[in-house]
């Protein structure tokens, strides 16, 4: 039998409408916050990666996926997505219009050859936003607002972001003499990765996975005790623009990312979980104000962010989320006669182009059957034909919570449902029109019943049942 590549995933039933749904979350918030939507190839020149994100980086030195084309070029498996939106900011000179800064979005698959672990596959998805153009810290506090707003909004708690500053050129140079005179005497006491990054590229070795929790590394110099005066006020001016939005931060000095193109503002979102151990990171970004000009392009400050779908994913079921995900299906139309099957596929076109949720039977299940399927696809109402009822314009149709049955006129059969699942879909146990929030105070009339007690998200604003 042929089986799934080691560190990759089939991603199906519940799940999949799991991962469309962060998809539909992404989406709509970028539209509010004005970030246009970007595709780039899953595959890019070689030459991109390596001098992108660096030689002296893990996804380039061990986890890149590379190969030759049968026109001899070097090609490589985008690892991360950065990268490849700045070659496409750069050779479609969207530096030239004149509307800067470009804001965009993606959500696409990467691929890195690394040990498949929890939350971290060989194969993986990620959203991730970038600010092109602009090198105001307003642009930074923004970004890592939107993070946040996008965990929120799909409902998880605990969610804390840590932020540090690596300073501008001055001031990276600077805490890289240091961090080296620091390091050399304890060079035999590090991995063998961390001595070969102690001469390439040292505030690598502070993101070690293998010697991060030594004392060597706890007493480590910090980048913000060598930012020159201009870095300071600069990473001052982040803050108070979060306080300002009302974003919770921490302080954590010991935050380098593990991408060479970073400067000033890196900063990680983490998530309480003991059950997910080392996948506590959801996700990361940073400043790299030098990236556009290293890959060819005019001077240009950016900001972005990603965050990795599948740890996402874990997030949510580790806190046992509830999403609004649809697990039902509106009709199930049930037939046993040729005839009454024909009259089926019209049907069913019909009322799917009129916006519902239909299925029917395909397999020659019995009646008996039939009914042991639209259980399972949890359907809310059974159309069951039968010739008679066809020959006098009629079908039977059945509410499958209260059992009640109706003989409805195929001329109003859509309408019919039009009104009863409208009906349904507004007999919200938790919600009210009158504009409150989760968590606040309802002010409206007696019969409504958030309040508190309301878990259907910060952004709630359903109706009264009786107020259609």
């Amino acid at each position: 039998m042929i089986t799934k590549p080691k560190g990759t995933n089939d991603i199906y039933g519940r799940d999949a409408k799991i991962w469309k749904y962060i998809g539909e979350i992404v989406d709509g918030v970028m539209e509010k916050y004005n970030y246009g939507y970007i595709r780039t190839p899953l595959f890019e020149s070689t030459e991109l990666f390596h001098r992108g994100i660096g030689d002296t980086t893990d996804i380039v030195t061990k986890e890149t996926y590379d190969f030759v084309d049968r026109g001899d070029r070097k090609l490589t498996l985008r690892p991360e997505g950065t990268a490849g939106v700045v070659r496409s900011f750069i050779e479609n000179k969207m530096y030239g219009n004149g509307d800067l800064p470009v804001k965009v979005y993606y959500n696409g698959t990467m691929y890195r050859y690394e040990r498949p672990q929890l939350g971290r596959d060989r194969e993986l998805t990620q959203f991730g936003f970038e600010v092109l153009g602009t090198d105001d810290p307003l642009s930074d506090a923004e970004v890592i607002s939107i993070a946040m707003n996008i965990y929120k909004m799909l409902g998880l708690e605990d969610i804390t972001v840590e932020i540090n500053s690596l300073g501008d050129d001055e001031s990276r140079k600077k805490y890289r003499e240091a961090l080296i005179e620091y390091l050399k005497p304890h060079k035999d006491e590090l991995c063998d990765d961390c001595k070969e990054r102690l001469e390439k590229n040292p505030l690598r070795v502070l993101d070690c996975k293998v010697d991060g929790e030594s004392d060597i590394l706890k007493n480590a110099p910090k980048t913000i005790d060598y930012l020159n005066d201009d870095s300071k006020e600069r990473f001052e001016k982040l803050k108070s623009y979060l306080d300002i939005m009302k974003v919770n931060y921490i302080v954590n000095p010991k935050i380098v990312r593990g991408l060479d193109y970073y400067n000033h503002t890196v900063f990680e979102v983490k998530i309480d979980l003991p059950g997910m151990s080392n996948a506590q990171t959801i996700g990361a970004g940073g400043r790299y104000n030098g990236l556009v000009k290293e890959l060819g392009g005019p001077d240009t400050p950016c900001i972005g962010f990603a965050s990795g779908l599948g740890r996402v994913v874990l997030a949510l079921k580790e806190q046992e989320v509830k999403l609004p995900i649809k697990e039902d299906i509106d009709i199930f139309i049930m037939y046993v006669s040729e005839d009454e099957k024909k009259y089926a596929a019209y049907l069913q076109q019909e009322l799917r182009m009129s916006g519902f949720v239909v299925d029917t039977e395909y397999t020659g299940r019995s009646l008996k059957s039939q009914f042991k399927q639209a259980e399972r696809l949890n359907s809310r109402y059974l159309i069951i034909l039968n010739d008679e009822d066809l020959n006098n314009g009629l079908v039977q149709v059945k509410n499958v919570k209260t059992k009640e049955e109706d003989k409805i006129d195929l001329e109003y059969l859509i309408y019919y449902f039009d009104e009863k699942l409208a009906d349904e879909d507004y007999d919200i146990e938790d919600g009210c029109n009158c504009g409150c929030h989760h968590g606040e105070e309802c002010t409206c009339d007696d019969d409504c019943n958030c309040g508190d007690d309301c878990d259907c998200g910060d952004n709630c604003k359903c109706h009264h049942k009786e107020e259609k």
